[in-house]
């Protein structure tokens, strides 16, 4: 009978029950438990006579949290570990928890209140399981414990067991140690106390008050299953809900980099255009070369990123980032026609868009998966790198990150336009990419992009772009490229090239005439591997093939072919932990034909080189210093031309 009225939730914590329960715990758990368990009618056998429950019963209702294969035998014979530091049970305003500190035992003290023995004498002759008379002591009010304060967050608990059932025993000395651990053998003792006591309550009810009760259980036997089924499939339809359920949300991040920055060269710099904008030939035929004979100032330009990304079912995104900044790197004041923020400027370096801190829409797209393997972007200006030649330590806001080094200089045609990417992840070691955009970034708005109706997505400068992503081990990442460009002339020369690559410069027909779109080939290999958790090695090989065609005939008039190159070590942790220091050593633009349709960015057929050294340092989690210098020799291809030292100081915001 007993094993029906003790609460389930009583012999579950009963049976995982260890030295970690606290007596305060216990007494908190029985006291509510009792009413319930006085309220059980018993067979009209029992009231009539009057009979108790004897302790044989007593544990058969306990017996059912034990194993059903242990014998008295076996238990008798068990070894009991010793009790570990018992826990301090705290309360937490609403609820209950177990403190971190262990709470040692007097020395002297009993480990244990019940010992292994007990209970198996008690399986044996049928004698009620209780410590012994020794241990333990009797008391009838909970003022008697002399360690049990009013304050004491099981206070009522206590004082209800002690009171009203009296089945709770203290130690000789008066005291209660609540603090300390209970074992699963104490617990069935005290368990089995209390029920003798209601054993005795319940055997003096009326029998007429317990077929009331009993007659009412039968009549409402129907409604109460019913009642347990509906609240059963509440639950679960709240459970579904509760994981399908997702709200709108809007996610805001930004970042904000501040760059000053100065250098100098050991002489007169030669570099081909009027400026670093205007390329064109002379009288002879020949490019236009300029001299450069003077050191830059110490230029300060800031530019900051806002990014809101919004979701609408949890697995999408629509990201929207704004830009605005101002300045420029020291590079460009070096710089052939065509090279702008190429060689000695940090990524972040620049204005953004139209420059003064105007504000410009830098990326507008929504990203979402298909499938659990497949997932794609599309909208009308996609950041063409945040997808493809990525690599671990040429990141532009942790290592190498001049527009040289964090890039290849030959790969992609634009850095942003409107169009479609796919991310196919085939295996934890293989990924494949797939992209098609067509121009449309913050430095051109308006003429020349997928928006406007005379070109569209097709008809001016675009890029389709396939990327193999191998990782053969962890540490290892290989990348393959293939872009495939259409490149639209500049309005008003119709020259090929300035931001547009392969072409590192400006290209004509070989006279100064005009070209017509010009579709390019090239060829990138990346990768980065990570052999030691102090070392890193990094490159890039690039090959790009530019025809040209001219505008004025409509003849094919040759190609411009080019390589370029990109090796370097990086030092992750170099003196604190999240730090990075990267050497990387590029060579931008290796011009292998048709240097004769160049009207900048050939040189004198010198090949340039640059070496550069970045270490970022993390002042917080969310402030950084980046200090960078740069060292470019046979700048825009002269060999004749001194070399240029360049110097950046970045401090890094990211919120």
């Amino acid at each position: 009978m007993l094993n029906h009225v003790v609460p389930s939730a009583v012999l579950r914590w009963f049976a995982a029950a260890n030295c970690r329960r606290s007596l305060w715990s216990v007494a908190l758990l029985l006291l509510p438990s009792l009413p319930a368990v006085a309220a059980e009618p018993t067979s009209a056998e029992s009231v009539s006579s009057g009979a108790a429950v004897s302790s044989g019963a007593e544990v058969a209702t306990i017996a059912p949290v034990f194993a059903t294969t242990v014998t008295p035998d076996e238990l008798a014979e068990a070894e009991v570990p010793a009790a570990a530091p018992a826990t301090t049970l705290r309360e937490d305003s609403s609820r209950l928890g177990f403190a971190d500190e262990a709470v040692e035992l007097a020395e002297g003290e009993p480990s244990q209140l019940f010992q292994v023995s007990h209970l198996a004498t008690s399986l044996d002759t049928g004698e009620r399981v209780l410590p012994a008379a020794t241990d333990l002591a009797q008391v009838t009010r909970v003022t008697d414990f002399s360690d049990v304060l009013p304050s004491d967050w099981a206070f009522q608990a206590l004082s209800g067991l002690v009171e009203n059932y009296g089945c709770i025993q203290g130690y000789p000395d008066r005291t209660f140690r609540g603090q300390r651990s209970i074992t699963r053998f104490e617990f069935a003792a005290g368990l089995n106390a209390c029920l003798d006591v209601l054993a005795t309550l319940i055997g003096g009810v009326a029998g007429e008050d317990l077929e009331v009760i009993r007659r009412l259980q039968d009549e409402f036997a129907v409604e109460l299953a019913s009642l347990d089924g509906r609240v059963d499939l509440l639950e679960a339809e709240v459970a579904e809900l509760r994981s399908q359920q997702f709200a709108t949300q809007t996610k805001l991040r930004g970042s904000a980099y501040f760059n000053i920055g100065t250098g100098f060269t050991n002489g007169a710099i030669l570099a081909e255009g009027n400026s670093v904008f205007a390329a064109a030939r002379d009288g002879a035929g020949q490019p236009v070369v300029r001299t450069i004979d003077r050191d830059p100032g110490t230029p300060f330009g800031g530019l900051t990123w806002i990014n809101m990304d919004t979701s609408f079912t949890g697995a999408d995104r629509l990201k929207l980032q704004f830009t605005a900044g101002s300045g420029t790197g020291v590079g460009n004041l070096y710089g052939s026609a065509g090279l702008f923020n190429t060689f000695g400027v940090p990524f972040t370096f620049q204005s953004g868009g139209g420059g003064n801190y105007s504000l410009f829409i830098r990326e507008l797209s929504y990203q979402f998966p298909l499938g659990d393997s497949l997932t794609v972007d599309i909208g009308p200006r996609i950041n063409w790198y945040g997808y493809f030649d990525p690599n671990r330590y040429t990141f532009f806001g942790t290592g190498a990150n001049s527009f040289n080094s964090s890039g290849s200089t030959l790969v992609n045609s634009l850095d942003r336009g409107a169009g479609i990417i796919a991310v196919w992840d085939v295996a934890d070691w293989l990924d494949l990419r797939v992209g098609y955009l067509a121009e449309n970034n913050e430095f051109l708005p308006g003429p020349r992009t997928a928006s406007d109706p005379t070109r569209g997505l097709f008809g001016g400068t675009n890029t389709l772009t396939g990327q193999i992503g191998l990782r053969p081990f962890n540490n290892l990442n290989l990348r393959l490229l293939y872009t495939r460009s259409n490149i639209e002339p500049a309005p008003g020369t119709g020259f090929i090239g300035g931001s547009f690559q392969p072409i590192y410069g400006f290209a004509d027909d070989g006279f100064g005439g005009p070209l017509t779109n010009a579709p390019a080939d090239t060829f990138v290999v990346n990768f980065d591997w990570t052999p030691a958790s102090w070392l890193g090695l990094f490159g890039r090989y690039s090959y790009g093939s530019t025809q040209l065609t001219s505008a004025t005939t409509g003849a094919r008039v040759g190609d411009v072919n080019a390589q370029a190159f990109q090796f370097g070590l990086a030092f992750p942790n170099l003196f604190k932990e999240g730090a990075l220091a990267t050497l990387s050593y590029v060579i931008p633009f290796d011009v292998t034909g048709g240097r004769e349709f160049l009207i900048s960015g050939g040189g004198d057929g010198g090949t340039q080189q640059e070496l550069e050294l970045s270490y970022r340092y993390p002042l917080t989690r969310n402030i950084a210093l980046m200090p960078s210098a740069y060292w470019i020799m046979n700048a825009n291809n002269f060999d004749s031309n001194p070399d240029i030292f360049i110097f950046n100081l970045q401090t890094q915001f990211s919120f």
